[in-house]
């Protein structure tokens, strides 16, 4: 895995080959990356990366100049692993690494982010009420983005707050805001 563009553009990171980790591939992620270019200053930008996996999408926010990032994981392996490559990529002080549920975080969160995204397992049955839920709290900002990566196979274009979907092979990015 490599971050893909900013100031660490190149730099690899290699997670073991036990992870049960899908990260997003680079293909993907370069092209999440070049809409959001577009569309938000990345200096300004406070991102909540939920189900962080192996921490990529984090690097690479960090990579382009945000300087407040909050990586939520679960899985004890996969935290340890974003601690220490956020340790080696000199980013400790930029992103926030947290061990503990992304529901419960999302629920009891006091904190607002301008972009929040989130690459839940594709088979996880509660992904498809993770919309409903970023959007009915205050943690996304009301001029905010939230970014649900999935597979092909589902749709959120009937969502109220769906604003468009991406597609790259087998990921799909799905984006939506709050209704003005």
């Amino acid at each position: 895995m490599r971050i893909v563009s900013g100031y660490l553009k190149g730099r690899r990171f290699s997670p073991p080959s036990s992870f049960k980790a899908r990260p997003t591939t680079d293909f993907a992620k370069e092209n999440l990356f070049n809409i959001l270019n577009n569309r938000i200053n990345f200096e300004e930008t406070k991102v909540l990366d939920l189900f962080s996996g192996t921490g990529s999408i984090s690097f690479e926010f960090a990579s382009r100049g945000c300087k407040d990032i909050t990586s939520v994981e679960l899985n004890f392996n996969h935290y340890k692993f974003i601690k220490k490559c956020a340790e080696d990529l000199e980013l400790n002080s930029i992103v926030k690494c947290i061990k503990g549920d992304c529901f419960k975080y999302i629920e009891k969160c006091t904190k607002e982010y301008d972009i929040i995204f989130s690459d839940p397992p594709f088979d996880l049955t509660k992904a498809d009420d993770l919309p409903i839920l970023v959007l009915s709290t205050n943690i996304l900002k009301k001029d905010g983005l939230f970014i649900l990566e999935h597979s092909d196979k589902k749709s959120f274009s009937k969502h109220p707050n769906f604003i468009e979907n991406r597609n790259y092979g087998k990921v799909n990015f799905s984006i939506f805001k709050h209704n003005e």
